[in-house]
């Protein structure tokens, strides 16, 4: 069984998909969606992820998403330009709000407890994968502009 692919945007969510589905059905555990929007460069919330798992789970088979229905609402989705990340000018924004000082840095252990504590929080496990990136490994600090510049080249 093959879904017919019409433009770009539906090829782009069909490969994504297709490396989270696992048995080569079409069909794909609803805890990998998020995982799928953040493949395809989107940064949803977890209330979005959440309501996109509700308006895709399949009726026939809870826990999983067809990838018709999944790719439907999604393209939709995308091509409104939801979940699109923020611009380095915006994220920059937001880190000179948590450096009144204007240090051009923050303090793992500061950023850290924002992230876990604050807003949408971060796992550990989420936290352990910025770190690398994040962290200068001679001072221990985050210096954001160079932080913002690393990950403008990972997206």
């Amino acid at each position: 069984f093959t879904v017919a692919l019409t433009n770009e945007l539906e090829v782009r969510i069909s490969e994504a998909f297709c490396i989270f589905d696992h048995h080569g059905d079409k069909y794909m555990d609803t805890r990998n969606i998020g995982n799928v929007l953040r493949f395809l460069g989107c940064v949803p919330t977890n209330k979005e992820v959440n309501a996109i798992i509700a308006a895709t789970e399949s009726a026939e088979n809870p826990g999983e998403t067809h990838l018709p229905k999944f790719m439907a609402h999604v393209s939709q989705l995308l091509m409104n330009r939801k979940m699109e990340p923020a611009s380095p000018q915006k994220l920059l924004e937001a880190f000179e709000v948590l450096d009144p000082e204007n240090k051009r840095y923050l303090t793992k252990e500061y950023f850290g407890k924002l992230m876990s504590e604050e807003g949408e929080a971060f796992s550990d496990e989420e936290l352990s994968a910025i770190w690398p990136v994040a962290i200068d490994p001679i001072t221990g600090n985050i210096p954001y502009i160079f932080y913002i510049n690393k990950l403008m080249v990972c997206t």
